[in-house]
């Protein structure tokens, strides 16, 4: 704003400053005197909170969750409040556009039958996980990402990483979770057909586990669309927009998203707008 710059040049002409930057002198003096509104100074207050909690977020939070947020917080604002001020102030979430790339609806048996159905959902904890591996890339290379998702609290149990995307980077993702949750025989695994879950490594370690095998059908992402909406959020909130030198920044980096941010503190629109962690909490808790 060109009145607050004249304010910020000390020792210079007033009168001049305001020629140079085409407003009145007497613009320049109602501006600094005039009194905001209460509506004002409360839009001023609401837009640090906003900002903090865009800042907080990574800024992945579109209105919907900032205004989620800013209610569990206190706040008494509205909705469209919350939307008017980040457009006034150029407040925009970090994304990426995504194309979706349609797929034939041919089917081939699967390696074992896909024993999830829309809106895949889990009575409790620890009944149902979710597994896939997928790519982050970085100067040197790739780094390959495996996660275990549980389908009830939408918590990533398990994870691991490295250079290669092959069976002992699964079972690593496999061993984290079974150590950490210690889940009772009859629970179901969900993963696509790839070569990581089909060979008879990983399939020893689910029946040693007594874990029930279940499978997507063979070119359909979208049976496996709870662990596809995990991988696209950490896409779009984290790896579209940074240039990481080396797989050891990824690795920081992925992890610092996965078990501070996603984990802990991200909302879930599924969750009734709590993070993983807030809601398996509550799961206990009940």
């Amino acid at each position: 704003m060109r009145y607050a710059w004249i304010k910020a040049q000390s020792g210079h002409s007033v009168r001049k400053l305001c020629q140079a930057v085409g407003v009145s002198s007497s613009g320049y003096y109602a501006w600094r005197t005039h009194k905001l509104s209460a509506r004002a100074r409360e839009d001023g207050r609401l837009l640090q909170q906003i900002r903090f909690v865009h800042s907080l977020s990574r800024e992945a939070y579109g209105t919907e969750r900032v205004w989620n947020h800013l209610r569990l917080q206190g706040e008494s604002c509205g909705r469209h409040r919350v939307q008017r001020l980040r457009q006034t102030h150029a407040i925009h979430t970090k994304r990426r556009r995504r194309f979706l790339r349609t797929r034939s609806a041919y089917q081939r048996v699967p390696a074992a039958p896909n024993r999830l159905e829309w809106p895949f959902v889990s009575a409790a904890p620890d009944r149902v996980w979710v597994a896939d591996i997928t790519f982050v890339p970085t100067r040197q290379g790739w780094l390959y990402l495996a996660a275990v998702l549980d389908l009830h609290t939408r918590r990533i149990v398990g994870w691991a990483m490295g250079d290669r995307a092959d069976q002992t980077l699964a079972s690593s993702a496999l061993a984290m979770a079974l150590t950490r949750r210690k889940p009772a025989a009859g629970l179901i695994h969900h993963s696509d057909q790839g070569v990581q879950y089909t060979c008879k490594a990983y399939q020893k370690e689910l029946q040693d586990a007594g874990i029930v095998v279940s499978m997507s059908r063979k070119g359909m992402p979208y049976d496996n669309a709870v662990m596809e909406s995990f991988f696209a959020s950490l896409k779009q909130e984290l790896t579209h927009h940074e240039q990481f030198k080396d797989r050891d920044e990824a690795r920081s980096k992925v992890f610092d998203y996965i078990e501070v941010f996603y984990n802990r503190e991200r909302l879930h629109s599924a969750l009734g707008n709590r993070s993983p962690e807030d809601f398996a909490a509550l799961a206990v808790s009940n």
